[in-house]
């Protein structure tokens, strides 16, 4: 379980391999420069509701990783993900998608 620390006084926690794909994205877009929003769906345990959070290229932002490798990359999850960043509605977590340029299941690496 890794997690983002927003503008050094909020953390939120996600599993490595999500934590991965979410750097990748959100990096792309904050070299460039982009500022967006970022919601998801709250652990039950925190209400079950949902967050929202304004990324711009000047707030801190750290990746915290707990495992000691870097997970495989979906390249069909990274751009799956783009898409919702490029949306007026911004950065939302979806579904893993398989990667078809990736032989196997690489899914739960």
């Amino acid at each position: 379980m890794g997690k983002i620390v927003y503008d050094s006084t909020f953390t939120v926690d996600f599993e490595d391999r999500v934590l991965a794909h979410l750097q990748l994205v959100i990096g792309a877009k904050l070299r460039r420069g982009e500022a967006f929003f970022f919601s998801w769906k709250d652990d039950p345990s925190n209400g079950d509701g949902r967050t929202v959070i304004w990324l711009h290229p000047h707030i801190p932002l750290t990746f915290k990783f707990y495992g000691g490798r870097q997970p495989a990359v979906n390249r069909a999850w990274v751009e799956a993900l783009m898409v919702t960043a490029n949306s007026p509605q911004g950065l939302q977590l979806v579904g893993e998608p398989h990667d078809p340029g990736v032989p196997g299941d690489h899914l739960h690496d």
